[in-house]
């Protein structure tokens, strides 16, 4: 079973689980491991302190690589599960941008695949990120930090 959801306001990444575990397509004895990994914004980059960051995409555009990211993932790592969630939109610190949780046979193929699927997302997913520095002014985020 594979979700992927952009979400343009805050989500909770626990209660996403959980609801996500409770559908009838999931089949919790299959799977022997379960990675889960949260991203939250920071209120610092590049030496700046950051009060808000603006997310923006294509949605048609986003839909498509993160639908090719996940299953690659599943088929290489041989996921029984798989479940995505990314922001847009307006963020503060401490707020959520990301939910990558997987289940697998195996704890190896889980914390693998958890952590291509973040490395993917951060290189090669089309999101844009704009800051708001704590001088007023704005800029676009060039460059991911390194993993």
């Amino acid at each position: 079973m594979i979700d992927i959801g952009v979400r343009e306001h805050g989500f909770n990444p626990w209660n996403e689980l959980t609801t996500f575990q409770q559908q009838p397509d999931f089949i919790a004895g299959k799977s022997g491991a379960n990675a889960v990994f949260v991203g939250t914004m920071r209120d610092f980059n590049e030496g700046d302190t950051v009060h808000a960051m603006t997310l923006e995409h294509y949605p048609a555009m986003t839909g498509r690589q993160l639908e090719t990211l996940v299953r690659e993932a599943a088929a290489r790592f041989g996921l029984d599960h798989v479940l995505l969630r990314h922001r847009v939109g307006d963020i503060l610190p401490g707020d959520p941008i990301v939910l990558v949780a997987v289940w697998s046979a195996h704890r190896g193929a889980s914390f693998d695949a958890c952590r291509q699927m973040m490395e993917m997302l951060k290189h090669h997913a089309p999101f844009w990120k704009r800051e708001a520095l704590s001088d007023g002014s704005h800029r676009w985020v060039e460059r991911n930090t390194a993993g």
